[in-house]
């Protein structure tokens, strides 16, 4: 039996939309945070880490949950890779953002990880 892709699962509706949204926001939050904590260290190390952290999600990829693969993984290293970039934004925003700053994307991170579930049981299910 197939399973239906996540991306088919209802992605124009509002249900979906809302957790992509979240999804992008935290990512972007995330990389943002991830730049400035290593720019502390250097500027260089700080460019490279987002550049890093934007390409392995662009780079690996679980068929079926988006349009196309470069590097098809398995669902759970997807799941691996949205867990440690979410991880890495919460932890960096602490330490290099003020508290209110970490404090929202603290929350933003919970919001899009609740919203993210039902994508990520499927993913694990790959």
């Amino acid at each position: 039996m197939t399973q239906t892709p996540v991306h088919d699962l209802g992605a124009a509706s509002p249900k979906r939309r809302t957790a992509a949204a979240l999804r992008f926001l935290t990512e972007i939050a995330a990389w943002a945070a991830l730049g400035t904590a290593a720019a502390q260290v250097n500027l260089a190390l700080g460019i490279a880490a987002v550049v890093v952290a934007i390409a392995i999600p662009t780079v690996f990829a679980t068929p079926g949950d988006k349009p196309s693969a470069i590097i098809p993984v398995p669902g759970p290293v997807t799941v691996l890779i949205l867990a440690a970039t979410m991880a890495a934004g919460v932890v960096c925003a602490w330490i290099a953002w003020p508290a209110w700053a970490a404090i929202a994307l603290s929350a933003l991170t919970a919001a899009s990880l609740a919203a993210e579930l039902p994508r990520w049981w499927w993913l694990l299910a790959q």
